[in-house]
């Protein structure tokens, strides 16, 4: 893992290819960037491939603020300058997502492009919650009990890798996942993360940023997009209705069905989303292989 100086802390992130375009894996809550060790090799041999631990989580720094959507907004940033990346495609998972989205819609003339799996698409409601995710969600958000659950029991950690994936993993993956947080008080980004969940307008930060990014979605025809389905789980974020607005909010957007998978795709099916991620990347003609294609033809 490289590493970059950002404001008062550092960002780790793993880099791997080479060449003009950088594509840039962001991952979610409780992951880190070994969400993507076994995805970004089929993307690696065609382009410059990074994917950063977020601030607090994985071998990123822990500073001593708030863990706020805007906070990790502001190291995101700062990590982007560092390495003077421009002309990007972003890759979102989860949370990595809802960053992703808001770095584009901020940076429009920046991004060649966005590939999106089990993310946040727009605000939610919880009428359109299932009944567990909603009382889920709820629990992490009352003072003490969110407390108890994530930073004392450590249930995101506990749980993400059996109930969150089809295939549960091993403890040597597990592991890596595990050890940024070995205290209560170092799994505080874990708590931010649920309680910044979108949902019926709160908190309204949030969802203004995820707002302004629709706008972006809806209106950036000249940024190719690709949103990445899966099925056979009942924990998955983007299912048949989400996919139907996407096709009708999401300019120059194209789907592509991955496969069985829990809401942790990357664990289930990390071939399924490499091989595919790569295929977009050469029929836009952005990688060195699409050049080389070209070139042949």
């Amino acid at each position: 893992m490289a590493t970059a100086h950002v404001i008062d802390s550092h960002i780790a992130y793993a880099e791997a290819g080479e060449g003009a375009l950088p594509v840039v894996f962001l991952h979610g809550n409780p992951t880190s960037s070994h969400l993507w060790r076994n995805v970004t090799p089929h993307v690696s041999g065609r382009a410059r491939t990074l994917a950063p631990d977020l601030i607090g989580m994985g071998t990123s720094g822990k500073p001593d603020i708030d863990y706020g959507f805007a906070d990790q907004v502001r190291y995101l940033d700062a990590w982007f300058e560092a390495l003077d990346l421009d002309e990007v495609v972003l890759v979102g998972h989860d949370w990595g997502g809802v960053l992703a989205l808001d770095w584009a819609a901020r940076h429009p003339a920046r991004v060649r492009g966005v590939a999106l799996l089990e993310t946040m698409l727009k605000p939610l409601a919880s009428a359109e919650m299932p009944a567990p995710a909603r009382s889920r969600f709820e629990a992490f958000r009352t003072p003490g009990v969110g407390e108890q659950l994530v930073l004392e029991e450590n249930i995101f950690i506990e749980t993400a890798f059996t109930g969150g994936v089809l295939n549960p993993l091993g403890e040597a993956d597990v592991q890596p996942y595990r050890a940024p947080y070995p205290t209560p008080r170092s799994r505080r980004p874990l708590l931010a993360w649920p309680r910044m969940m979108p949902i019926d307008g709160e908190p309204a930060d949030v969802v203004a940023r995820i707002t302004a990014y629709d706008a972006w979605l809806a209106a950036s025809t000249d940024v190719p997009k690709l949103l990445l389905t899966f099925d056979s789980s009942p924990t998955l974020l983007i299912g048949e209705d989400m996919i139907a607005w996407s096709r009708e909010n999401i300019a120059s957007l194209e789907i592509e069905h991955c496969g069985p998978a829990g809401h942790h795709a990357p664990e289930d099916q990390p071939d399924a989303i490499g091989e595919a991620i790569a295929r977009w990347l050469d029929a836009q003609g952005l990688t060195s292989n699409a050049v080389k294609d070209v070139v042949s033809s």
